[in-house]
């Protein structure tokens, strides 16, 4: 009886020795190279090549924004901080703007307008907030470093960043508004326009 318990054990011993061998013997997962970005951005416009008109344009833009973002996330994953999080952030912006903007050639007279104009805010709205958030961060940052007086200073930094990023967003939202206006006419024009102004003008 207790040899085979013995032999149990060691063999479950054999077993897990085996099993440790096998993982440690797995290739590491490779982290993103610029070499490995490049092909992969290869891949993407390659399989782009059997598409035609605008099709092929919102493809390609998104393969190139999907480049722009894995470099931003090399950079931030090789060299954190608050500065290669904004890029990142922004690079998430351009790409998701680009391709907004191909999908607008699908569309045409003010339908289109505003599509771009709403691309356009988007992309304002982001990027207002990805600088926002810099800009908070290196005030905390700040903040952490000194005294009191600088604590306060600090706060209202990020007040004004914040003061700043919602004015951009307003902006580009009163645009968009005032742009779906276009399609309307005489009274209706006016009254859309009021509201767009009372609802997104400035402060």
């Amino acid at each position: 009886m207790k040899n085979t318990l013995r032999s149990l054990m060691l063999a479950a011993g054999l077993v897990q020795l085996l099993a440790a061998n096998a993982q440690s013997m797995q290739p590491p997962i490779a982290s993103p190279t610029t070499q490995s970005i490049a092909n992969d951005l290869k891949a993407d416009m390659l399989a782009c090549d059997p598409l035609a008109g605008n099709a092929k344009d919102i493809c390609s833009a998104r393969a190139k924004g999907r480049q722009k973002v894995a470099r931003a996330e090399m950079e931030a994953k090789n060299n954190p901080g608050a500065k290669s999080t904004q890029q990142l952030s922004l690079a998430k912006a351009d790409a998701a703007h680009d391709e907004a903007i191909e999908r607008c050639d699908d569309k045409a007279g003010n339908v289109k307008d505003v599509c771009v104009t709403e691309a356009n805010s988007a992309h304002t709205s982001a990027k207002a907030d990805a600088n926002a958030q810099r800009k908070m961060t290196d005030a905390n940052a700040t903040a952490h470093k000194t005294t009191d007086k600088a604590n306060a200073k600090a706060a209202e930094k990020v007040s004004d960043a914040r003061q700043d990023a919602a004015a951009e967003k307003r902006e580009s939202q009163y645009k968009v508004a005032k742009e779906k206006c276009d399609a309307l006419s005489s009274d209706a024009k006016d009254a859309c326009l009021a509201k767009a102004k009372t609802s997104f003008g400035p402060l």
